[in-house]
């Protein structure tokens, strides 16, 4: 009885948090209705036309016609869960720490965005994030393309000294708008594809070639090193805080919240 209970208290969550996102996501997108109506119907119409040309039997309705509800609910869930998603994406774009929140929930890799900037400008409100995994390490600018690139040098700069000695890789990445920048709504899978490693280390090309393809540069162990290195220079060098503005606070956006849940 326990057992069913759970899983029926599972389902009306389930259902409670699709009517939830709906209704964050309808305000915002007309079309939402007529798109999730076809994606429910696309399969089901599209068994009960090959059924009428194959001539099934009556078992065969019977179980295929469920298998289409069945891939009609989930191509539903998969529409509504990527339109909520745009709708959340432009409703805190531009929004300050919104680049780093999107990323702070990124649970493979060895990712780990911390939400405090390590740079930002009192004046203007630009600000750099850092953060890291397997793959190397990521900065990461809000604010003009131009004055974000200079701090992102000085940045560089200080982490290469902590690292020195090393190849890990920096990455940078300006979010916003303009030219060189990449949207808010691309960043999860800009960063995710700043992974490939290729050994370059070898001076003979051919060795490279046929030396396997690493899937990471750090281990785990090397991944907490350099953390706890870069936790030691944030708390050496601070940065100028404009006032109002506490960073051991820092804007919480999650994707939750963009979905109204």
């Amino acid at each position: 009885m326990a057992a069913k209970d759970a899983s029926a208290g599972k389902k009306q969550n389930i259902i409670k948090q699709i009517i939830q996102i709906y209704r964050y996501t309808a305000p915002e997108d007309r079309p939402l209705p007529w798109l999730l109506l076809g994606a429910f119907l696309l399969p089901v119409a599209a068994f009960v036309i090959v059924g009428v040309l194959m001539r099934w039997n009556v078992f065969m309705w019977i179980f295929l016609m469920i298998t289409a509800v069945m891939l009609g609910a989930l191509l539903f869930t998969i529409v509504l869960t990527n339109r909520a998603d745009k709708v959340g994406y432009a409703r805190i774009e531009g929004r300050p720490g919104a680049a780093v929140s999107v990323l702070s929930n990124i649970n493979k890799a060895g990712f780990n965005f911390p939400e405090a900037p390590v740079w930002m400008d009192p004046k203007t409100k630009d600000a750099i994030w850092r953060g890291t995994g397997y793959n190397g390490i990521y900065l990461l600018g809000e604010g003009d393309y131009s004055r974000v690139m200079h701090a992102m040098d000085r940045q560089e700069h200080s982490i290469k000294g902590v690292a020195a000695g090393s190849s890990i890789p920096v990455y940078r990445i300006a979010v916003g708008s303009g030219s060189g920048q990449v949207r808010l709504k691309n960043l999860r899978r800009t960063v995710m594809k700043c992974k490939s490693y290729e050994p370059t280390h070898y001076k003979n090309k051919l060795m490279a070639k046929l030396r396997p393809r690493r899937r990471f540069i750090l281990a785990k162990d090397e991944l907490a090193t350099l953390n706890d290195r870069l936790r030691t220079l944030q708390t050496k060098s601070g940065f100028g805080i404009p006032k109002g503005i506490d960073p051991t606070r820092p804007q919480r956006i999650s994707r939750r919240a963009m979905r109204g849940r």
